[in-house]
């Protein structure tokens, strides 16, 4: 008897769904697109990942205007009872403590507007001192601008401050760096001016070049006796001292001398907590990770997950002025400043918390400062104020994200993306395009995600007793179909908002399973 012959298999579409959180692990730059962890993002533009979602990025308002150039250093005086803040743009320095339009400039007929400062307090009063290579060095009292050159207290002698571009105070001593040169020099314990002596470097650093910056390194992140001074050369040698009188070898030796990448910029070099964070051509390193693996351990770099873009823009940009880091305390964030060009300028923005990565874009600051614990940045003809409105200066802010791209654990089979349901957060009505990606396709959304506007009371607009008052952030979680059929799928979403805030939970994602070859 002949055994009946079957037809051929028939495999019938699955149906599934999937829940996705928000990339808030921050925007990948390092690994490859089809190992990438669920939370991460291949694009995370205006959008910052902190703990529990992923919130599109607070704007800028104008806080001094009128300037004439463009602010290229901010300096923060520290005062004994209030603070100021000052702009140097062009060849002057203004006062810009107060919002509005500036009034005469502090400061006139300098050389340049980069200046690196320090305040220092002695037995005088508080002080500010700043040297920017070219000019005499300059001090404000506290009511008042001087120079090197007016007389006591504010003469430095043994060298030309016009040629020191930088300035350090180490343990109640002004440290000067000498332009294009192995030379530093110090003044006397708590003198704001003086003699100056000589503290060359010339048999310390192997490689040659200049000293490029120098900071204190606390490692017992206090004041204590564990401070270390470093200098970083133009060829990334770093080399670190201990002690406190630079006058004796039996109170201040040499602790060792490594080598790291090029450091990138005047400004390469930050306090953070007890650490100290270099900008080089490795990325953004913290120097008690950096100088015990000695350049063989990468993932010791805070930028480690952000890798290639980094070297890309030291590679491509790293000539350009305006490059810094700035640590954003109260928001949890640390901001490396990108110069893409002369005139335009990215953040790359670390969460201080989880080491998430995202990306600004629309803020062209050169540079930046922390003032009475909000950042302020330098822009073309004014100062801005940072991250207190929800728009940029009135202008709606783009944010910009693709998830990692996944196989949902189901690698090889193909699949139809049939709807998408982006678990959103706001207190507005933003325009959101969403879609799925396909198979590393980083195509722009077309298609609109509908949200419902925010229901309550206007302010000063309602009727008091009989209006509804709003109720803040309102969670919004409208379906919205979706095409496409490959095997690797990444969440896509545009949106563009002012005044409102919009966070990122979550999305659930509706497909079909076909087959491994179908």
């Amino acid at each position: 008897m002949q055994a009946a012959r079957r037809g051929p298999l028939i495999q019938r579409p699955v149906s599934g769904s999937v829940n996705l959180p928000a990339p808030t692990g921050g925007w990948n730059a390092r690994d490859v697109l089809s190992e990438m962890a669920p939370n991460d993002a291949v694009i995370l533009e205006n959008w910052f990942p902190s703990t529990t979602s992923v919130n599109q990025r607070y704007g800028y308002s104008e806080w001094a205007t009128g300037l004439p150039a463009e602010t290229e250093t901010l300096m923060n005086y520290a005062g004994p009872a209030s603070d100021k803040l000052f702009a140097a743009c062009g060849t002057e320095i203004y006062d810009v403590t107060t919002a509005g339009a500036v009034g005469a400039a502090a400061v006139t007929t300098l050389s340049n507007a980069r200046w690196q400062y320090i305040n220092v307090s002695t037995t005088g009063g508080n002080y500010l001192r700043a040297v920017n290579g070219e000019d005499k060095s300059i001090v404000y009292t506290g009511t008042a601008w001087a120079k090197d050159g007016d007389g006591a207290p504010y003469d430095i002698t043994g060298v030309d401050t016009a040629d020191c571009v930088g300035i350090y105070l180490f343990k109640n001593r002004i440290w000067l760096v000498e332009n294009n040169s192995l030379n530093v020099w110090y003044l006397g314990t708590n003198a704001l001016g003086g003699a100056a002596t000589v503290f060359p470097l010339y048999g310390v650093a192997k490689l040659g070049g200049y000293v490029m910056a120098m900071a204190s390194w606390t490692i017992d992140a206090g004041q204590g006796a564990d401070d270390y001074l470093v200098f970083v050369t133009s060829k990334g040698e770093v080399i670190v001292y201990k002690g406190t009188d630079p006058a004796s070898a039996n109170t201040f030796a040499l602790t060792g001398v490594w080598a790291m990448g090029a450091p990138v910029g005047r400004r390469c070099l930050m306090k953070y907590a007890g650490d100290l964070l270099l900008i080089c051509q490795d990325g953004v390193i913290p120097l008690s990770g950096a100088l015990q693996s000695s350049r063989v351990q990468p993932q010791v770099a805070l930028s480690y997950k952000i890798q290639r873009a980094v070297s890309d823009a030291v590679t491509n940009y790293g000539s350009n002025y305006g490059w810094e880091t700035m640590y954003f305390p109260r928001e949890n964030q640390l901001w490396l400043n990108v110069p893409t060009s002369a005139t335009e300028r990215q953040q790359y923005v670390m969460n201080t918390i989880t080491r998430a990565w995202s990306k600004y874009t629309g803020w062209d600051c050169v540079c930046f400062t922390l003032f009475n614990d909000s950042p302020f940045g330098g822009a073309a003809t004014s100062v801005v104020k940072l991250w207190d409105t929800q728009a940029d200066n009135g202008i709606a802010i783009n944010g910009n994200a693709l998830q990692a791209f996944q196989d949902y654990k189901m690698p090889g089979v193909r699949k139809r993306w049939v709807s998408m349901q982006p678990l959103i957060r706001t207190d507005g009505s933003p325009l959101i395009y969403g879609s799925m990606n396909i198979d590393f396709d980083e195509t722009d959304p077309t298609t609109p995600i509908t949200v419902a506007p925010a229901t309550g009371a206007l302010w000063d607009a309602a009727i008091w007793g009989s209006s509804i008052w709003g109720s803040g952030l309102q969670i919004n979680r409208f379906w919205q179909g979706c095409s496409g059929v490959g095997v690797f799928g990444g969440v896509r979403l545009k949106t563009q908002a002012s005044g409102m805030s919009i966070e990122w939970i979550a999305t659930t994602l509706v497909m079909e399973r076909g087959g491994i070859l179908g």
